[in-house]
């Protein structure tokens, strides 16, 4: 009797266990329903901007598209610049990619197209020109490969130096046109009490890139660029290479100990206050200048360079923009569309400042002079170099990046970065 007793408690017990099982089944059957009963579609989205005003503009387009489509919830994650090139290519290597997500132009979304997970967006583009034809056709380059696009821009941008017009009335300094002209400008400003009157934030290597991609493009012949450029045929012998790293230790001598250990926006901080007369800035800082800076200022391109071999006009610069993974739902595709519509663009440079590559996306309504001013100088540039760090192989990329690091504290030469940049490259053959 007792062996009976025990035998139905088990089978009462297993019974149970089944049911309990079976409500958390039904449980999670109900939760991937939207209150209307349609099956919720998950969106993943990744982005690089955790930090404001960003951060918060994401967060309220993903609410506003959430609102116009019930059925779909997007799961949202943001790291900073650095992080992200790190997490995106492990993503993309592991097959993990989310369904929508911000990338670099040129090689970096190259190197992510050659993992053959980045959904082909030529049909898409093709059959909604109501949205597509809205987006700048010269920005579109960055993101196509073999005839096949990628990618769809949303940003633009610019590098130049930013300069204090106060400080260069006040000391007699013109607008440097030359490269030996802005080395005098510099002088003549350390000589008026500006120890540092050029500085940037070494500790962040992508601005040492900004730095060097631009001296590169300015020195070295383009037909030498584009073949070390590639992984497979780099091998950074030009003696242009050795000059452009010359220039930049000669460069860092005006920044002084100060430079070595802040980062960027430190730096910008240190321009705003008006401690500083030049700095190395992107356009899409022109907002978080006005809004603190008490005096006026400008801009230049990085001067020509006495003998170099490249293109003495062209912007350093390279648009940014959106990309899907092969496997993304039409819902992703919709989100796409909505991140890159007029409406949003709009909106985003109302609120960040950053110049975009929608038509009708900057106005003067929307924008300020300096940003209209700056915008006509990305789109009027004879030719635009890409960020040295998405235009080469990583792994140089961060050779290069670390030398330069190397090189204004004193700790290597120029020809000993360059000898580990060439180590670099050839294991990449």
């Amino acid at each position: 009797m007792k062996k009976w007793f025990v035998l139905l408690f088990s089978v009462a017990m297993l019974s149970l266990v089944l049911v309990a099982c079976g409500n958390k089944e039904d449980d999670k059957e109900s939760s991937s329903k939207s209150k209307d009963g349609e099956d919720v579609v998950e969106i993943n989205f990744f982005h690089r901007w955790p930090n404001e005003p960003r951060k918060s503009f994401y967060d309220e387009k993903v609410k506003e598209f959430e609102a116009a489509h019930p059925n779909v919830k997007i799961n949202v994650d943001s790291v900073l610049n650095d992080s992200y090139k790190e997490k995106i290519r492990v993503l993309v290597s592991n097959d993990a990619l989310p369904d929508v997500f911000t990338s670099w132009s040129d090689s970096f979304a190259e190197n992510l197209v050659s993992s053959g997970r980045i959904m082909d967006l030529n049909n898409i583009i093709a059959e909604d020109k109501e949205w597509s034809g809205n987006v700048l056709e010269s920005q579109y380059g960055g993101f196509t490969f073999d005839g096949v696009t990628y990618g769809v821009p949303f940003t633009v941008d610019g590098k130049a130096f930013f300069y204090n017009k106060q400080i260069f009335e006040e000391n007699n300094v013109a607008i440097p046109q030359t490269y030996d002209e802005f080395i005098k400008a510099l002088d003549t400003l350390q000589k008026a009490g500006y120890e540092t009157p050029l500085v940037e934030g070494l500790t962040n290597t992508w601005a040492i890139s900004h730095y060097l991609g631009t001296i590169f493009q300015r020195v070295v012949d383009p037909t030498v660029l584009e073949k070390d450029y590639v992984a497979t045929t780099g091998e950074f012998t030009d003696a242009g290479y050795v000059k452009g790293l010359e220039m930049w230790k000669q460069l860092t001598s005006y920044m002084g100990d100060v430079s070595t250990a802040i980062d960027h926006e430190a730096a910008r901080n240190m321009f705003i206050a008006g401690e500083v007369p030049v700095l190395y800035m992107q356009f899409a800082e022109v907002k978080m200048v006005l809004d603190g800076a008490k005096f006026d200022f400008g801009f230049f391109n990085f001067p020509e360079v006495a003998g170099g071999k490249g293109d003495q006009k062209a912007l350093t610069g390279a648009p940014e923009g959106w990309m899907l993974s092969k496997n993304a739902s039409p819902e992703a595709v919709e989100f796409l569309k909505f991140l890159t519509s007029a409406e949003t663009a709009q909106e985003f440079t109302k609120t960040d400042g950053q110049l975009n590559a929608i038509k009708g996306g900057i106005t003067a309504e929307n924008s300020n002079p300096t940003s209209l001013e700056a915008y006509d100088i990305i789109l009027n540039a004879s030719a635009t170099a890409p960020w040295f760090d998405n235009a080469v192989d990583i792994s140089v990329a961060d050779v290069f990046m670390r030398g330069g690091q190397d090189i204004a504290t004193g700790v290597k030469t120029p020809e000993e970065v360059l000898e580990d940049v060439q180590q670099a490259a050839k294991k990449l053959h």
